[in-house]
Formats: structure tokens, C-alpha cells, sequence
């Protein structure tokens, strides 16, 4: 992770476009980078055989070294961000390069183990696949990408914080239908959401947006959506209606959080 206050796009496209070239004397592979210019940051993800090597390339090259050099997982990379390696050129030029910033999205069914127990392996298994189609299904026509699947929920990232929230209020009308049609086998979605930048904390990739966004899911109620005030923030100028319910210490963190719930029904009518 660089910092870099006052870089532009065009100087930090230069700057990688200096590494790829000399990257082969070094014996490190430079496979892409995001650039979060609000946030004066840069995300570089490289392949190198020691953290000296990779500190003496950037030096000698641009000067910008690394503020921070954390370990990941590309496939992890992958999953949270789309992509591990530069976006594909279009017309002559470089694909555009997004922030890296995210929001991240917690599915939970509410009381699954009960249901189970009620219905059965079996039965409750076919819930779960309805679940995961319905869930799904929101997730690609907003652009949210599956990080994970938890068991009795999904993980997702998003770009756009507003297709995020959208992408909630679509997945609980999905429910809403569902049950309707199908009263006996009834279930009922909480829903958290967050934003973060990758590495907000040493070595775990979105580590703080995504255990927030894991404690607000577990506190709200079923048919519910619940997000931090930041992703309200990346909402202000939609028309999403939001209630604010006040203040919430998250076990792990040490500040208390304000919390709102997104009215999913005004959303969809």
C-alpha cells in the first residue's frame, strides 16, 4: 500500500507502466494495481521473493515506495475485487483502474438450524439452494460479487455502495414473494451492510469492513436491512429511505458505530 497525496491517475498509470518495464531484472511480477485517488492510496498487488527487493524496485524506478506490505491470497484478492491482474486495454489505452473501495454485504437466514431441525436435512437443504438462487440472482443483476458462502448466508462485495443497498432491498423482495407463495416454508433474511478499503487492518484483506458488516447482520431482525453511517454517508444523495437507530459498540471494535435500517418495502413498492 502506497499513500500518495496529490498523485493523479495519469502518474500513478506512468509509475506502473515503470515497474513493468524493469520488473524482470528484479525477478518480481507486478500484476495490477487500484488507485483510490480521494483517499490518496494505492493498492499494488505483486508477486516478489523478498520485501527488500520489492521496496529497491519502486525506489529505483519512480521512488514511491511501500508504506505498508501486507501477504494475501490472490484467489481472496480475486474474490473481494474482481481481479488480479490489469484491467484489459480497450482503444490503444490501459483499462481504467477503480478505488478498491467496497462495500461488503452479510446475508444471514434467520433460525436456520430450527428449520432444520423442524423439516429436515433434506427439505432444509432445498431451502438453503433456494436461498442461495434467489441471493444470487440480486447479486448479478447489481453488479455484487460472491465472496463466500457461510453456511446459512452469502458474502458479497460491491463497487457501488448505492447498488449495494439496491441489491439488499431486491434480495428481500425476493424473499417477501417466496413467502407468499410458499407460507410453510417461510424464510426470513437479516441483512449487514459496510464499506472499507482493503487493508485497513495488517494482513486480513477488509478486515474491519467485514467483520462490522458481520455484527450488524447478527443484530438485526428477520426481513430486516441494517448499515454502518459510513455507508449511509455513500448514500446522501439517493432517494434510499433511512431510519437512524442509533449508537452500537461492535464486539472487537473499540469506538461505538451508528447504525440505520434501509426500508426495503418503500424501495420496491
Amino acid at each position: 500500500r502506497h499513500f500518495v497525496k496529490g498523485a493523479t491517475p495519469r502518474a500513478i498509470a506512468d509509475a506502473h507502466e515503470k515497474d513493468l518495464l524493469v520488473q524482470g531484472q528484479y525477478g518480481v511480477r507486478f500484476l495490477t494495481y487500484w488507485f483510490d485517488e480521494q483517499r490518496s492510496m494505492v493498492f499494488c498487488i505483486v508477486s516478489f521473493p523478498d520485501e527488500r527487493v520489492v521496496t529497491q524496485v519502486h525506489k529505483d524506478t519512480h521512488g514511491e515506495v511501500p508504506n505498508e506490505i501486507i501477504e494475501v491470497d490472490p484467489a481472496t484478492v480475486e474474490a473481494f475485487l474482481g481481479r488480479v491482474t490489469d484491467p484489459p486495454a480497450s482503444g490503444g489505452h490501459r483499462g481504467s483502474v477503480d478505488s478498491a473501495f467496497r462495500a461488503i454485504m452479510f446475508t444471514d437466514l434467520s433460525d436456520f438450524t430450527s428449520t432444520t431441525v423442524r423439516l429436515g436435512d433434506s427439505a432444509a437443504m432445498e431451502l438453503l439452494r433456494i436461498h442461495n438462487s434467489l441471493t444470487r440472482e440480486a447479486l448479478s443483476n447489481f453488479g455484487g460479487r460472491e465472496v463466500k458462502h457461510t453456511g446459512d448466508g452469502i458474502m458479497a462485495s460491491f463497487e457501488s455502495v448505492p447498488n449495494a443497498a439496491r441489491c439488499a432491498c431486491a434480495i428481500q423482495n425476493s424473499f417477501s414473494k417466496h413467502n407468499v407463495s410458499n407460507p410453510d416454508t417461510r424464510m426470513q433474511l437479516r441483512i449487514g451492510l459496510s464499506v472499507g478499503e482493503p487493508v485497513e487492518e495488517h494482513g486480513d484483506l477488509f478486515g474491519s469492513a467485514v467483520q462490522l458488516a458481520a455484527r450488524i447482520c447478527s443484530l438485526a431482525q428477520p426481513e430486516q436491512i441494517l448499515l454502518t453511517d459510513a455507508v449511509s454517508d455513500h448514500l446522501s444523495e439517493t432517494d434510499l429511505p433511512l431510519l437512524g437507530l442509533g449508537t452500537m459498540v461492535a464486539k472487537g471494535f473499540d469506538s461505538p458505530t451508528l447504525v440505520h435500517a434501509l426500508d426495503w418495502r418503500k424501495v420496491m413498492g
